[in-house]
């Protein structure tokens, strides 16, 4: 492929709690997408390990360099002449909480670049599940573009993809792919996960790769699945279903290039004054 164009795997798994069959199972996708000619595959949030209860995932988290996970992919990644996106690892830090940590492999091995979540899911589900990922973890405060060989790549993770103004950054500062590795939950996946994936690509005349997790997972927990790689007119490329699956598709960032000459946005953006509406100031306090 030129400098201009790639093919990107795209890969959804359904992760439990036995990591070593959890890194068996990406594994083998990432290696059936480079067969298909991948040179970058991306990889879901949680891939190598999930389950509902935060105490498990504390439990079973690593320090960096404990994680076996990440050396098998860096050797993984030297083997098959391919860049892989690890879309998240549940990473032990320095105080009492976790890093939801992304990491970057070049096809040499190397890490080149990491990416902590910045925005934690505190939500209360359709059905009143609560969800309080802050108490476990610790928000990234950095957003990351890392150089490829073909492309700039956005980092984020899952529950970003509700914040617009972190891809905008993300594509000022020269991102032209938008990594987007999920664990979504099905109930608010099948309310939003398109919609919202659709709407980042085209504010940001961006290409989307969404990896993503899929099915029934240990503690009762549900991910939507899902995953699809999207176009910088928010047209889908490819996207799986409820299973499974590893999703390859051609990548030509002409396309971005077009799409940001014929409506560019991002060369449109102002700063502005904000007029709060006018009333008493037990009001203004809830604005």
């Amino acid at each position: 492929m030129s400098a201009s164009s790639l093919i990107v795997g795209c890969v959804q798994v359904n992760p439990g709690d036995d990591r070593k069959v959890n890194i068996e199972n990406a594994s083998a996708a990432v290696c059936t997408a480079v067969r298909r000619g991948a040179s970058l595959v991306v990889l879901p949030e949680y891939f190598s390990f999930l389950h509902a209860s935060g105490r498990a995932m504390r439990g079973n988290a690593l320090r960096e360099e404990e994680e076996p996970t990440l050396s098998h992919f860096r050797t993984l990644a030297k083997e098959q002449g391919a860049w892989i996106l690890l879309g998240s690892i549940a990473t032990a830090i320095d105080d009492d909480r976790l890093a939801n940590r992304s990491f970057l492999i070049s096809a040499d091995g190397d890490i080149v670049a990491r990416y902590d979540k910045i925005h934690m899911f505190d939500a209360t589900l359709p059905g009143g599940r609560v969800i309080n990922e802050s108490s476990s973890y610790r928000p990234g405060n950095e957003a990351v573009v890392a150089s490829t060989p073909w492309a700039h790549l956005g980092l984020s993770i899952c529950y970003d993809v509700r914040f617009p103004a972190l891809y905008r950054a993300l594509s000022q500062a020269g991102a032209e792919l938008l990594a987007v590795p999920a664990a979504f939950t099905k109930a608010t996946g099948t309310l939003h996960w398109k919609a919202l994936l659709q709407a980042r690509a085209i504010e940001n005349g961006a290409y989307v790769v969404a990896a993503a997790t899929c099915g029934e997972h240990p503690g009762g927990h549900q991910t939507y699945g899902h995953a699809m790689i999207i176009d910088p007119n928010g047209q889908v490329v490819a996207e799986a279903g409820d299973e499974p699956e590893v999703l390859c598709a051609p990548i030509d960032l002409s396309l971005v290039h077009t799409a940001r000459s014929r409506i560019p946005s991002l060369q449109h953006d102002r700063e502005f004054d904000l007029q709060r509406p006018t009333g008493n100031k037990e009001h203004h306090d809830t604005v």
